[in-house]
C-alpha cells in the first residue's frame, strides 16, 4: 500500500476537531531548543520513485554484502544457510498476516506452531518449559534479570564480563530505573582464553545475590562448564542465568539445563532468521517449571475441546493488557512470531541428527581456520575451547587490520575494541566466526590477507 499524504483539508479538519490552531500548537511542550529549524540538513527535497530507488540502489551497493564476499563476523549475529522453503512457507498468508491469537478458536495453527516452538526451545536449552519467543536475546536477558528479582526479593545481579557488552548496555539501559544493581567485570587477555575466572565470580555471590549471568560460549568464543557456577549460585540462594547467542551450538555444547541453570536466554537468529542488517531477530527464553508463573511474555499450551479433539490455547499471558497492572510480570506487547516461525521450520527440517551434523560442521571448519592462523608469525589465539567463534590475538591494531582485510575483499571478523572502546588489552584482538557457510576459499582468502597485512607491517611497508 502507497503511502498518502494528507491534504491541507485533511490536516485542517483534524485540528479543528481536536480545538488546535496550527500543527505547532501541538509541539508547544517540545522545547524550542530541542525542535528541528527545518528539514534535517544534508537530505535532498523529494524526488518521483523511480528516481528515489535508482539512488538507494547506489547508495546499497557501498555494502559489502555477506554472501559476497569471505565472511568471518560473528559476535551474536551469525551468517548460517537458510533453506529457500523455510521463507517460501513464512510468506504463506496464513502466517505472515496472523496477529496475535487472543482467539484460540480461529488461531490453531499460529497457536500449533508457538507450542512446537517452545517444545525446540526447551528440548535445546535442557529446561522445563519456554515462552513463545521474545523480542531479541539482550531484552530476554534483561527480563531474566527481572524475573530473578521477582523470585529471589533481591537486587543485586553479578554479570560475567564474558557477556556481550551490547547486551550488558541493554541491561544497563533497563535497570536504570528499576532498582536493579548490575556490577561487572573487566575482561583481560593476561590469560586464556581472554575472559573472567569463574571462581572470581562464585567468590563475589553472597545472601545479596540475585543472579549470576553468564554467556556459553562466552564472547571471546570460549565454552566452559557451568556445573560448579550453577552449584555455588543455589547454595547461597542465587539463579544462574546463561546467555546463548550462538544456538547452533546446543547441537554439541552441554546443555545449560544439564549443568544446573534456573533461566536460559538467547539469540535464535542462527536458525532460520539469517542477519537482516541486525533484526529482525529472536528472543528465547527458558527456565524451570517451578518459576514458570513469573516468566515474561506468553505461553502456548496444548489441550482438548469439548469433543475431546487435541487443541491449543493461550494458557499463560502475564502482561498488563491481559491480568491486573501490579500482577503483570512484564509489559511485553508481543512475541517475534514470524522469526520464531522461520526458526521452527528450520529445526523441524534439520532434526536432532541435522541440527547435530550442523554443529560438527560448524566446529570442524573453525579448528581449521585456527589452526591456519596460529601458523602465521605473530598470531597468538587466545580461546582454547571454542565452538565456531574464537579470539585471536594480532601483533598489530585489529581495527585496521579488519579495515586493510576488507579492502582486500574479506570480512575478516570484529574487532573486540568496538566492544570494550577505551580498553587496551582488546586493542590487538580479533573475533572470528567460522561456520558452514565459509568454503576453503575463503579460508584461503582470509589466511592470505592477514599474512599480507601482517608480512607488511613486519617489513615495515
Amino acid at each position: 500500500m502507497r503511502y498518502l499524504p494528507l491534504t491541507p483539508d485533511d490536516r485542517s479538519a483534524m485540528l479543528a476537531t481536536i480545538g488546535a490552531a496550527s500543527i505547532d500548537d501541538l509541539f508547544v511542550d517540545v522545547p524550542a531548543d530541542a525542535r528541528l529549524p527545518g528539514p534535517i540538513p544534508g537530505l535532498p527535497d523529494h524526488q518521483p520513485e523511480m528516481l528515489v530507488e535508482r539512488e538507494l540502489v547506489r547508495l546499497a551497493k557501498k555494502n559489502m554484502a555477506a554472501g559476497e564476499h569471505p565472511f568471518f563476523l560473528g559476535c551474536g549475529a551469525y551468517r548460517h544457510h537458510v533453506p529457500a522453503s523455510v521463507d517460501h512457507l513464512i510468506q504463506r498468508g496464513e502466517f505472515l498476516t496472523s496477529y496475535t491469537p487472543y482467539q484460540p478458536e480461529i488461531a490453531q495453527g499460529t497457536l500449533q506452531y508457538l507450542f512446537e516452538f517452545q517444545t525446540q526451545v526447551a528440548r535445546l536449552t535442557g529446561m522445563d518449559i519456554a515462552n513463545a519467543s521474545m523480542y531479541d536475546g539482550s531484552t530476554a536477558m534483561t527480563e531474566a534479570i527481572f524475573m530473578a528479582r521477582r523470585i529471589t526479593r533481591r537486587a543485586k545481579t553479578i554479570l560475567s564480563c564474558g557477556v556481550h557488552r551490547h547486551y550488558v548496555q541493554v541491561a544497563q539501559t533497563l535497570c536504570k530505573f528499576t532498582g536493579d544493581e548490575l556490577l561487572t567485570g573487566v575482561p583481560t587477555i593476561c590469560c586464556s582464553p581472554p575472559t573472567d575466572d569463574l571462581a572470581d565470580i562464585i567468590a563475589q555471590i553472597d545472601s545479596d545475590t540475585s543472579a549470576v549471568v553468564v554467556q556459553n560460549p562466552d564472547v571471546f568464543g570460549h565454552v566452559a562448564d557451568l556445573s560448579d557456577l550453577a552449584a555455588a549460585c543455589h547454595a547461597k540462594g542465587a539463579l544462574l542465568i546463561v546467555v546463548v547467542t550462538e544456538v547452533v551450538s546446543l547441537g554439541l555444547v552441554k546443555s545449560p539445563g544439564e549443568m544446573g541453570a534456573d533461566i536460559v536466554v538467547g539469540e535464535g537468529q542462527s536458525l532460520g532468521v539469517g542477519l537482516q542488517f541486525g533484526g529482525p531477530h529472536l528472543g528465547l527464553f527458558a527456565c524451570n517449571h517451578k518459576h514458570v508463573r513469573q516468566m515474561p511474555g506468553r505461553l502456548c499450551g496444548e489441550t482438548v475441546d469439548a469433543d475431546g479433539r487435541r487443541g491449543f490455547v493461550l494458557t499463560l499471558s502475564t502482561r498488563e493488557q491481559h491480568i491486573r497492572r501490579e500482577k503483570a510480570t512484564s509489559n511485553i506487547c508481543t512475541n517475534s512470531g514470524l522469526m520464531s516461525l522461520a526458526f521452527t521450520i528450520h529445526m523441524t527440517l534439520l532434526g536432532e541428527k541435522g541440527l547435530r551434523h550442523l554443529a560438527e560442521l560448524n566446529h570442524a571448519r573453525a579448528c581449521e581456520v585456527a589452526g591456519r592462523l596460529v601458523a602465521i608469525p605473530g598470531v597468538k589465539l587466545l580461546t582454547e575451547r571454542f565452538f565456531n567463534e574464537f579470539a585471536v590475538e594480532l601483533p598489530v591494531p585489529a581495527r585496521q587490520a579488519v579495515r586493510d582485510m576488507a579492502e582486500m575483499g574479506v570480512l575478516g571478523g570484529v574487532s573486540a575494541a568496538r566492544l570494550f572502546p577505551g580498553l587496551a588489552d582488546m586493542e590487538r584482538v580479533l573475533l572470528i566466526a567460522v561456520t558452514e557457510t565459509v568454503s576453503r576459499a575463503d579460508i584461503d582468502a582470509l589466511v592470505r590477507a592477514l599474512t599480507e597485512i601482517l608480512g607488511s607491517e613486519y617489513s615495515g611497508a
